[in-house]
């Protein structure tokens, strides 16, 4: 066996003992010293089955100033939307039900939704509700023997986690990458809603919809986005949605079959590092409030302008995009806990989310204008 000298004493030493374990040639040793190796396997062999891959078929839209040119209808006469094929990944939520959760983009224009167990089992799926605005929806298989995932807390997640992503990149079928996570509460302006968790675990097309685990096999995100390079494949910066800000789109189309987004009523932006530093706040803390608007929730709660909102309910603020993201999720009539700064005090309020179309239906003149 020939080996190339190493100046890492560390790596030089794993190599001795990889002799000392009986190391053949492109493996490593079952145990070190007669401990075993560390392996994902025990855990992933758990989680898997809860994950499939998704396949869509529908139409693609050609483009309207194209197909009304005269000069096209001419030569070409009517032209049929052609058939195109779509790669996704999805998440067993619901075991009894067969309800799956994944991007709406995934199933945006298919005609046809189609789901790959791990097992190998295919069926056609139906869509069950869908939320555009945050990227997610739930569809439908009827099938025996599902086993759905564990939901972890996406609000205890720290950066430099180790996580692990599963899913059906490009097609290929399903595979598993791991990595750690790399930031929290990112809003790179890919939608209207967001509080992205980002990693470096790779995810590639046709892992839109697949799960973010951490190492308990606990369901952190659902992969979402990447920021790719020129080729369009992945660099190391990928974007889940936090499964805490999910759970609550699945219950609301669990329910109900669609979501109901409530509203609290206020404009909201990041805390300035001057103003931070004048109410004794870290960096990267609380979201100030602008503006509240006439007989929305945040006027009843007592809400003002100028309050820098801390938490809602047990999640940490820390900046505009948390509570956008946060309340997004939630249905109207859902009860929160505020807790906010004023003038250098801690208060608590609560508040009932109310519709948005009341809001909507409003001068948007702030409440104290009518004083």
């Amino acid at each position: 066996m020939l080996f190339t000298p190493l100046k890492n004493a560390g790596i030089a030493l794993l190599l001795t003992l990889s002799l000392q374990g009986c190391l053949t040639a492109g493996m490593l040793p079952a145990s070190v010293d007669g401990q075993a190796l560390p392996s994902l396997s025990p855990m992933l062999e758990k989680v898997t089955p809860a994950v499939v891959n998704i396949r869509t078929q529908g139409k693609q839209k050609l483009d309207e100033a194209l197909t009304q040119d005269p000069f096209f209808r001419r030569f070409l006469g009517e032209l049929n939307e052609p058939m195109i094929d779509g790669t996704g990944s999805g998440v067993i939520v619901h075991a009894q039900r067969g309800h799956i959760l994944t991007n709406y983009h995934v199933l945006e224009g298919a005609e046809r939704i189609m789901v790959t167990l791990n097992d190998g089992r295919e069926f056609d799926a139906s869509i069950v509700g869908a939320d555009p605005k945050i990227d997610l929806a739930i569809i439908k298989i009827e099938a025996d023997r599902l086993k759905a995932i564990r939901f972890g807390n996406s609000d205890q997640l720290r950066v430099g986690d180790f996580v692990v992503a599963i899913g059906n990149p490009y097609g290929i079928g399903q595979s598993v990458t791991s990595g750690i996570i790399s930031a929290l509460h990112r809003n790179p302006g890919i939608g209207e809603y967001e509080n992205f968790i980002q990693t470096d675990a790779s995810i590639n097309l046709g892992n839109s919809g697949g799960a973010l685990i951490n190492l308990r096999g606990e369901l952190i995100g659902i992969n979402t986005a990447i920021l790719g390079g020129q080729s369009g494949g992945n660099i190391g910066i990928g974007f889940a949605i936090p499964i805490n800000t999910a759970a609550g789109i699945v219950d609301q189309i669990t329910r109900y079959g669609e979501v109901e987004r409530g509203m609290l009523g206020v404009e909201i932006i990041d805390v300035e590092p001057h103003l931070a530093t004048k109410a004794n706040l870290p960096a990267k803390t609380g979201a100030l409030i602008k503006r509240v608007f006439r007989d929305s929730a945040a006027q009843w709660a007592g809400l003002k302008e100028g309050d820098i909102i801390l938490r809602i309910n047990q999640s940490v603020i820390q900046g505009a995009s948390d509570v956008k993201g946060l309340l997004g999720s939630m249905r109207v009539g859902t009860g929160v806990e505020i807790i906010y700064i004023r003038a250098g005090t801690t208060y608590r309020t609560e508040a009932k989310i109310g519709p948005s179309q009341a809001i909507r239906e409003q001068n948007q003149r702030p409440f104290w204008e009518d004083n």
